[in-house]
């Protein structure tokens, strides 16, 4: 198939070169200069050419383009997106010109980016899928360079509309990730594992990052047993709210359970901590302004905080949570987050009918 990516960072890189390797007709686009420059010019250099090292094993691909140009996305059968959701809603109305009937737009994640979708894209008829979580975890050591740390056993994806699920299952799958599909994009946005554990785990770990200066990997030291009652606690607000949305009460460990192993008989939080405890596990956040912050808590927890609200749900750690991080970082993290205001309530209704109506004639897997 033909399949561009926006985004050139770690994850995009690596997915643009893993499609690759099996076949596909592959465009990577960089959408902006934030980040990342010195590997996308190397690609540029040296004519797509990316070393993907797992395991100690090292496999070489090709990425057949390397441009800035949205022009490529018009002969795409899929486009994935695969920059923060800070920056969702602009890249969309960018590229809308570029986009047409038939695609299927990927968001990964998405965290209801498919609001974003809806709100300026309405007139293109799309399929539009949410990931919930990257297909893996990978960090670019060098420029052309990739070491992936691990990859999910299952990719969960909520489609819109739900009636869309059967006929582009197929073509989904051709990506040959492991993919299952959720009742819907509701339950690919608040499952993303990072709304929970980069949340709690980079505001708890505030002080450590300070004093090492990101000599410390957060995954390894900041889940003690007092930090891990707080993340309970707001998983079981999120819980809250997705029940009130008519998803399934799933917790937060049972859905990284469900993406990192396929041995259903395994507990749950044990599967959590040898995730997590892996020796790859990169360091960080080296700062305490990071993604893990800065994206997660406007584009998560007040994600959360604005259902919460909307459908009468109390929410007072995640609520504590966007207030203490908006007093480390000096800014208040609630004005460019994913309110129902920004979002559009009416477009809210649309995903929650669909949701409701679709599931009674779709069969998920």
């Amino acid at each position: 198939m033909k399949i561009s990516i926006l985004g050139a960072g770690n994850g995009g890189t690596a997915v643009a070169a893993e499609l690759s390797l099996r076949g596909h007709e592959v465009t990577l686009i960089k959408t902006s200069n934030a980040m990342h420059d010195q590997n996308f010019n190397f690609l540029l250099e040296n004519g797509g050419m990316v070393n993907l090292i797992e395991e100690g094993k090292t496999v070489t691909a090709k990425i057949k383009h390397i441009t800035r140009q949205f022009s490529h996305l018009t002969e795409s059968e899929v486009v994935i997106v695969y920059i923060q959701t800070n920056y969702h809603e602009a890249l969309i109305k960018r590229i809308k010109p570029y986009l047409r009937d038939g695609q299927i737009l990927l968001l990964n994640p998405g965290y209801l980016s498919t609001a974003y979708v809806l709100k300026h894209c309405s007139d293109i008829d799309l399929t539009i899928c949410e990931a919930q979580s990257s297909f893996l975890d990978c960090r670019i050591s060098e420029p052309g360079t990739i070491k992936i740390g691990f990859r999910n056993v299952r990719n969960p994806l909520g489609i819109y509309p739900v009636s869309h699920i059967k006929e582009s299952r197929g073509i989904l799958n051709k990506l040959g990730f492991p993919f299952v599909y959720l009742p819907s994009v509701i339950e690919a946005a608040l499952h993303n594992p990072n709304l929970i554990v980069h949340t709690v785990g980079a505001i708890m770990s505030i002080a450590r990052i300070e004093k090492t200066k990101g000599d410390y990997c957060m995954y390894h030291e900041v889940f003690t047993p007092s930090v891990w009652r707080i993340l309970e606690a707001l998983d079981n607000e999120k819980m809250n709210v997705m029940e009130k949305l008519g998803c399934e009460r799933i917790s937060y460990v049972e859905a990284c359970k469900h993406r990192n192993t396929l041995d259903d008989s395994r507990d749950a939080k044990e599967v959590f901590f040898w995730y997590a405890n892996m020796p790859t596990r990169a360091k960080g956040p080296v700062v305490v302004d990071s993604r893990y912050i800065s994206e997660d808590v406007p584009q998560g927890l007040v994600l959360l905080e604005t259902l919460g609200s909307k459908f009468h749900v109390n929410t007072p750690v995640c609520t504590s949570l966007i207030d203490i991080a908006s007093a480390a970082l000096g800014s208040n993290l609630r004005l460019k987050g994913r309110t129902l205001e920004r979002l559009g309530e009416d477009i809210l209704e649309c995903i929650l009918q669909d949701k409701k109506y679709g599931n009674d004639t779709v069969l998920f897997s």
